[in-house]
């Protein structure tokens, strides 16, 4: 999602209480480093490694954007030197298939980032990153959709151990401080890749600006499937909206 800030007074919590709900069968732990703030669960405390995954590719981007000062305000996409490291790279590709800057995909590619260079040493690790995740399982799992804040989740996607890994990202104009142009109550992609699927929310988030244009939104995600996007929930002004892979259950 894009990291600029605004002001929003609605569901601001720096304690995050979705994340209450544990996975008993791993090890949890929160990293924050600046404005990155994961939550992981792993079969085993990865806390020190990840933290240094984390200071690692938050100064690849820091490095990257210091010679290419366009890089962090840009809000449509840019062609990434091809010199640059697999965070700038993944994070270029995803705008110019969504049509957002690149900095729309950040939270989703360090996600993924850090999952991929621990899954040898736990083949379960959930990674968590503002909202926009990125999972490797062996069993089922469901994942939760804070569709009304103010109540937790209520909602979920059950994902067979089969179907992993796999992302969900999440983009709104209510929730957090992320830069919206949209009134999106909630919108949530499902991929398989979580550049993608994060950069997907935040377009799909922008154009969500009020229900009337729920079937545009869900006619341009069907366009975006050929790229690798499987599925999205959408909410705004009442109405819901769901395509793909996003089977919804109750929790």
């Amino acid at each position: 999602m894009n990291p600029r800030h605004q002001p929003r007074a609605v569901h601001d919590s720096p304690f995050r209480s979705y994340r209450a709900a544990q996975q008993p069968d791993l090890i949890s732990f929160q990293i924050v480093i600046e404005q990155t703030d994961l939550w992981v669960a792993a079969r085993r405390d990865l806390s020190v490694l990840v933290a240094d995954e984390v200071r690692l590719l938050r100064a690849q981007i820091q490095a990257y954007a210091t010679i290419h000062p366009e890089f962090i305000p840009a809000l449509s996409p840019l062609t990434a030197d091809p010199r640059a490291p697999e965070v700038i790279q993944r994070m270029c590709r995803a705008a110019q298939l969504t049509g957002v800057g690149p900095m729309a995909a950040v939270a989703g590619t360090i996600a993924q980032l850090v999952a991929e260079k621990f899954q040898n040493q736990s083949p379960d690790i959930l990674v968590e990153n503002g909202g926009d995740t990125y999972l490797c399982s062996t069993r089922d799992r469901h994942i939760g959709i804070l569709s009304v804040p103010g109540e937790g989740l209520r909602l979920c996607v059950p994902v067979q151990a089969r179907e992993f890994p796999c992302s969900f990202c999440a983009s709104s104009a209510k929730i957090g401080h992320s830069l919206s142009f949209g009134n999106a109550d909630l919108v949530v992609t499902r991929s398989r890749d979580a550049a993608l699927a994060d950069a997907a929310a935040t377009a799909l988030a922008n154009l969500l600006k009020n229900a009337a244009a729920m079937d545009r939104v869900l006619a341009l995600a069907q366009q975006w499937e050929a790229t690798g996007l499987d599925g999205v929930f959408a909410q705004c002004e009442g109405r819901v909206g769901v395509w793909g892979r996003m089977q919804l259950d109750v929790l």
